[in-house]
């Protein structure tokens, strides 16, 4: 089984047809102040994986802070049942709602593991007004 893309979003459903729908992709968050709680953020993750992935597999959401602490971790379990004959690859989409503690500006990054080994991390920069952007760099003139 592998991780097929993982992001931030504003919302994520799954239509009647199983079809992802995500709306609001973000990669960087504006606060005022900190320490911050960033409500409902949406974490997707698209799994693929096929008929050697039958079983139980653990899942993991680590949220590490800008200076690498762990802000907190969640785990859960994924089974995956014998797919229809013909079916070659399967689609697992993973939509966590959840709150995102913000303790300082910078580079955070949710990893997302599965059964014990981190198969992707999502980056997400948060800045508050008085932090520097790529911007605000100065400029060179010759």
């Amino acid at each position: 089984m592998h991780v097929a893309f993982a992001l931030f979003a504003d919302a994520a459903n799954l239509s009647q047809e199983g079809k992802l729908n995500i709306l609001g992709v973000f990669d960087a968050l504006q606060v005022g102040t900190l320490p911050a709680l960033h409500p409902r953020a949406t974490l997707v993750v698209h799994l693929k994986g096929s008929a050697l992935d039958v079983g139980s597999h653990r899942v993991t959401l680590q949220w590490m802070s800008p200076s690498g602490n762990e802000l907190w971790k969640s785990e859960g379990e994924l089974g995956v049942a014998t797919p229809p004959q013909g079916v070659l690859e399967m689609d697992f989409p993973l939509i966590a709602q959840l709150d995102l503690p913000l303790d300082q500006s910078g580079g955070y990054v949710m990893r997302v593991g599965l059964d014990g080994d981190t198969r992707a991390e999502v980056a997400l920069e948060v800045r508050t007004p008085g932090t520097p952007t790529a911007a605000a760099a100065p400029k060179w003139m010759s």
